[in-house]
């Protein structure tokens, strides 16, 4: 079982006061940075803070701690170092990706989208219609928010180049079978690209086994600093055209980076994994760093999937809620999206007279709301939360919920 204590003397924040007495349930738009992060941020800062990759000392060693960090993040993920690499958000990496397959792309060609996902991983995808290709929809279902396998299918033939969805959308919270998805993509000819956007605060998935060519998810709803982290297998990288600078066309890291990366913040990154070594030791768990981070992933699912059903049976008992999205908890992410009968937005300011941090909107996942019948003015009240969070602060959050709505 998760030791949660200990969880939770790795971030600052819930030692602060300002923060006392809060229970921060809008999780999935930004988590709690872990205190080596910021250890390793701070450092960076302050005695690495000159050009990386330079002779002189304080040049290497910043440079070390760079190359380090998309060392030990692709090791936990399954993937070669050269195969992961950091962009300034995952919207800004996925734009950088959509162009080069307009350049490899030939007149006639298609890729699959779908209607499930937070505008980042579709938006750039379908601005290819305006080049000529050809975009298709992928559609879930409008009750359930489900995107059915057999609907894919239908869509998939040898035209399709790309298929883009979620690992698991950000208001629906199903998770979506990656393997056998890929494995469809993959028979038809077709490469894959996951947004584990998400997915990824929940525990990172071995990429290497699951078989995408491309996962995307956020560093900073990761325990991390701002940075978009993408994963881009070899033979994918190489045959699309570079994007970076001309000399660094044989980098496979810095293929799809075009302007040089934020040095601190990719330095810092490594503190996402040093926190990862952290809880896998204090809870006994060994191996490879892929197997580690395996069984930190279960490990963390099993104890959001314990807080989480007692959640999914209070709104799915109340009237006057829409769920969206699953009403089991072993099938979906901690994260609770709710129509109600009003906007989600003053719920949401309402909630924080309970001391429940929570969120209400849209959640750049305005296609999906529509897609549902709901009406993206009012949006819905979000609820989301990481394996930090105890049970007492969803018990908090269930009272405040019982004043609100």
């Amino acid at each position: 079982m998760l030791d949660l204590d200990f969880v939770r003397r790795q971030f600052p924040a819930f030692s602060q006061a300002s923060l006392k007495g809060q229970a921060f349930f809008e999780n999935a738009g930004g988590s709690y940075t872990c205190q080596p992060v910021i250890d390793r941020l701070t450092r960076f800062y302050t005695e690495r803070k000159v050009q990386p990759y330079a002779p002189y000392e304080a040049s290497r060693l910043g440079g070390a701690e760079m190359d380090e960090a998309r060392q030990r993040l692709a090791a936990m993920m399954g993937v070669a170092q050269d195969e992961l690499s950091f962009g300034p958000s995952t919207t800004q990496n996925t734009y950088v990706l959509a162009n080069a397959f307009r350049q490899f792309m030939q007149p006639g060609d298609a890729i699959i989208v779908t209607n499930q996902d937070h505008e980042a991983n579709t938006g750039p995808w379908r601005r290819l219609a305006e080049e000529g290709f050809e975009v298709r929809e992928w559609q879930i279902d409008p009750e359930s928010g489900h995107l059915e396998l057999a609907k894919l299918e239908a869509l998939l033939d040898e035209r399709v180049r790309l298929v883009c969805f979620p690992h698991c959308s950000n208001v629906v919270g199903e998770i979506n079978p990656v393997v056998e998805i890929t494995a469809l993509a993959h028979a038809a000819g077709a490469f894959v690209c996951v947004d584990g956007v998400s997915y990824a605060p929940h525990g990172l998935p071995n990429v290497g086994l699951m078989g995408p060519d491309i996962y995307l998810f956020s560093a900073y709803k990761t325990y991390g600093p701002h940075q978009g982290i993408m994963v881009m297998r070899r033979a994918l990288g190489e045959t699309l055209p570079n994007q970076g600078h001309y000399f660094n066309a044989a980098s496979l890291y810095k293929r799809f980076t075009p302007a040089g990366p934020d040095h601190a913040q990719v330095a810092a990154s490594a503190g996402m994994a040093d926190y990862a070594d952290a809880l896998a030791a204090h809870h006994g768990l060994e191996g490879s760093a892929a197997e580690r981070a395996s069984a930190l992933h279960d490990l963390m699912r099993a104890h959001e999937t314990r807080l989480l059903q007692p959640l999914l049976d209070y709104v799915s008992a109340k009237n006057s809620v829409r769920l969206i999205g699953p009403s089991a908890a072993a099938g979906r992410a901690p994260t609770v999206a709710l129509e109600l009968g009003q906007a989600g937005e003053p719920v949401a300011a309402a909630l924080a007279e309970h001391g429940v941090m929570a969120g209400g909107g849209d959640f750049y996942a305005v296609r999906a709301l529509k897609a549902m019948g709901v009406d993206p003015d009012k949006g819905v009240l979000r609820l989301s939360f990481v394996h930090y969070t105890s049970e007492a602060e969803v018990q908090q959050l269930l009272e405040a919920l019982d004043h609100v709505l």
